[in-house]
Parts: structure tokens; C-alpha cells; sequence
């Protein structure tokens, strides 16, 4: 069997490889890093089996190399990134004291773009180059989540209209605060309303009581990511508390790209592809999902999952944690319809829990057997 490829993401990556003695480099995968730069070391080596992704080139170097693949960058307002977005990367260019700024900034450039284009546009220039994207961020995400242990990994699902001042936000915000205190990685899809307070958890982890209730007062006075300073007060709370070194996940998209993507989480894998982003929030959350009240996307997402634990699609079934036994069991009541369904023999391995009680919830993340 060949080797795998060999990736080299940063300039500094490259210039370690390029003093190395051997004449041929074989069956590495360059992301994104500028060989022009350093030039007279790039061509005293032969390429073979090699990619070169949206990378700068001195001249000459396409001579020295056999059976290799060149995608250029293809001139569009975004790339191929080879490493996950940073919510200083995502917003480079806003300006949280004029919130119009938006506009301006990478994410809302890319955001016009893509609605400049169509969403759903078939131009194959378009399309091949957001999927180069696409693959590019999953590369990249697949690498940053090899860091964790693959049961600590829990995602959120929630609603994007919850209101900064609904008790189920803050509900929210002290359950993912615990959680990531305890060693978990938090996952949403990277939005507002649950999704922010998943990360607003996280990031707020190892701080203070009154510190906490200091970032929802802040964040209150824009309830709702429609509000004109619900980004500004976001970047307000990040200035205020800075992150103490813990980690969060927001996987967003530009399909939605009408809700901004929270700058609460420390690491960001946007997509185009909806389905592809929706599709990987569940089957990376391998420790386990927490469902908030939410609506249709919420609903969806509570059927996807069942069915992945189902048939133990990754060799084992995770916690599926339903917090607020009022509106599971009344307002939306899935608890009753999966409780039948389950003794029925319609589904099976699902591991279920509908509580109000964070204890309740930690336990059943804990103790859950992997196996």
C-alpha cells in the first residue's frame, strides 16, 4: 500500500522540509504555503506524487515535478484554508464600535459573494472551487479533532432565535461552562441563540459568579442576533473576559450566513455545504448530544442521530440528552413519540436521558460505556 500523504501546512513547515538532503520529495500534500519566497530551495528538489493547493510557485518548479496535481487559487473571495478559522480571521476588517462594518469584514464579503453567485449556482468554476474549500476545512477539522479523545466530544442543538434573556440560554451557558471545565469539547453549529450560549459557556470556563453574571449583562443588551449590537456586544464580553485557554468548536455556514457566526468559539469550520456541515456536527459528537429546545432543524437533528445510534454506525450509541422536560414532553413532545418507539422495538441502542437537572445530564456524559 503507498504512503499516505504528508502535509505541510505553514511556510515554516515548508522551509524545515526543503533543507532536507534528499533530492526527490514524495507524496507530500502542500497547503496553501508560498515556495516563492524561498526559491532557490525549492528547486533543488524534485516533486513526485505530490499535491500543491492554492500555492505560490517560483518558476521553473513545475519542470522538476512527475505525476503531480497543481490547484491554483481560483481568484474567488475565498480560499482553500489550511487551518481552521479563528473569529479574528472570520471578522478581520469589523469594526465592533460601528456595527455596520459587518459588510466589510471576510465573513460578510464571502457572505455577499455567495448570494452574488447563488446558492445553489451552476457555474462549475463556482462550485469546484467551494468544494476545494469544503474539503479543505473537513481536512483541517479531521487533524484538530485527532487532538481529543473522540468521547469528549459533545455537540448542542438548539434553536437560533433564543433570546440572551430566556432562562434556557442561560441554562445553557452554566451546563457548557461545567462541561468544559470538566474536559469536554463543546460543538454547535456556531450561530445564535444556543449555539452561542454553547460557546459563551466555554468560553466563560474558569471564571467567576460575578463574572458571569458582569457577560450576561453585557450581552442583554442585544437579545437577539437581529439586534444591530448583538455582534458588538459579543466582541465587548471577549475584550472583557479573555478566553483562560479553553477550547470550543463552531462548525456555521454561509447558507445561514444571515446569523452571524459567534465569535465565542475558538475554533470555526464554515462551510458552504449545508448538508455536509450538518451531517458532521452529528457524526463527530461522539460523546454525545444535548438537545434545547429548538424548532424543524432541532427536530431533524434528533431523528438523524437516533438513526446513527441505531445501527452503531461508529461501533457504539451516544447519550442523547434532552434538556427541558416541559417542552420535550408538551410544547414538542418527541419524548413520548421516541419512549414508544423504543418499546416497540422500532429503534434500538439509544441511550436517553430527558432532564432539567445539569447533575442528571454530567452522570449520564460520564458514565455512559464507550464500547
Amino acid at each position: 500500500m503507498r504512503d499516505r500523504y504528508k502535509q505541510i501546512r505553514t511556510d515554516a513547515e515548508l522551509t524545515e522540509l526543503l533543507k532536507l538532503p534528499e533530492q526527490e520529495l514524495r507524496r507530500f500534500a502542500f497547503q496553501n504555503v508560498n515556495f516563492a519566497d524561498v526559491p532557490d530551495m525549492a528547486l533543488k528538489h524534485f516533486y513526485r506524487e505530490c499535491l500543491f493547493l492554492s500555492c505560490r510557485l517560483p518558476m521553473g518548479l513545475k519542470r522538476q515535478s512527475r505525476e503531480c496535481l497543481f490547484l491554483p487559487n481560483m481568484g474567488e473571495t475565498f480560499g482553500f484554508p489550511n487551518h481552521l478559522y479563528s473569529p479574528e480571521e472570520l471578522y478581520e476588517g469589523f469594526n465592533p464600535e460601528q456595527p455596520d462594518t459587518y459588510d466589510k469584514c471576510f465573513d460578510g464579503r464571502v457572505y455577499r459573494h455567495y448570494l452574488k453567485k447563488g446558492k445553489w449556482h451552476t457555474d462549475i468554476k463556482e462550485t469546484l472551487a467551494r468544494t476545494l474549500h469544503d474539503h479543505s476545512v473537513s481536512n483541517c477539522l479531521q487533524d484538530y479533532l485527532a487532538r481529543f479523545d473522540e468521547h469528549k466530544l459533545v455537540g448542542v442543538m438548539g434553536g437560533h432565535g433564543l433570546s440572551r434573556l430566556d432562562n434556557a440560554y442561560v441554562q445553557v451557558v452554566r451546563f457548557c461552562k461545567r462541561l468544559t471545565e470538566a474536559g469536554f469539547l463543546m460543538i454547535s453549529g456556531g450561530g445564535p441563540g444556543a449555539m452561542e450560549a454553547t460557546h459563551l459557556g466555554a468560553w466563560m470556563a474558569g471564571r467567576t459568579e460575578d463574572e458571569l453574571q458582569e457577560a450576561f449583562s453585557i450581552l442583554q443588551v442585544a437579545p437577539y442576533y437581529t439586534d444591530s449590537l448583538w455582534l458588538t456586544t459579543a466582541w465587548q464580553v471577549r475584550k472583557r473576559f479573555p478566553n483562560l485557554g479553553y477550547e470550543s468548536l463552531g462548525i456555521p455556514t454561509w447558507l445561514y450566513g444571515h446569523e452571524p457566526s459567534t465569535p465565542f468559539a475558538t475554533h470555526i469550520a464554515k462551510y458552504f455545504d449545508n448538508s455536509i456541515r450538518e451531517d458532521g456536527i452529528l457524526s463527530i459528537s461522539k460523546g454525545g448530544i444535548i438537545y434545547t429546545p429548538g424548532s424543524a432543524g432541532t427536530l431533524q437533528e434528533v431523528f438523524q442521530e437516533a438513526v446513527q445510534n441505531h445501527y452503531l454506525t461508529f461501533g457504539y450509541a451516544s447519550p442523547m440528552i434532552f434538556m427541558g422536560k416541559r417542552f420535550w414532553t408538551e410544547e414538542v413532545p418527541i419524548w413520548p413519540l421516541m419512549m414508544d418507539l423504543v418499546e416497540k422495538g422500532r429503534y434500538k441502542n439509544l441511550i436517553l436521558c430527558l432532564t432539567d437537572d445539569a447533575d442528571e445530564a454530567e452522570r449520564v456524559l460520564q458514565s455512559t460505556p464507550t464500547r
